[in-house]
């Protein structure tokens, strides 16, 4: 086995939070890292979005999962839903009903 064949699998794994499912086979994960800041000492926060590949449609809003780097799927989409390591504990707006209102 040659070297370039023992890390060819060794693909960029990231975690974060899907932001939107709005698109189909398609959601938006944002991604926060922390990094000290190197004149200050500092610790700082910074998010970024990603779109990632979900073909069966699985994630939602909220949820924490991970994506994999992979081959460009389109001009933004170069990252695939592995798996959702966490479902959101958000509720769903429609399982609420109004009764009554206001007279």
């Amino acid at each position: 086995m040659t070297a370039t064949q023992e890390n060819r699998n060794a693909r960029r794994v990231l975690e974060g939070t899907v932001t939107s499912t709005k698109m189909v086979k398609t959601i938006t994960v944002e991604v926060e890292r922390t990094y000290k800041h190197a004149k200050y000492g500092k610790f700082v926060r910074k998010a970024k979005k990603y779109h990632a590949h979900d073909e069966k449609g699985e994630a939602q809003l909220g949820d924490r999962v991970e994506v994999v780097a992979c081959r460009p799927y389109s001009k933004t989409k170069r990252w695939r839903l592995v798996r959702i390591v966490e479902k959101s504990r958000l509720v769903d707006s429609t399982d609420f009903s109004i009764e009554g209102g206001v007279s």
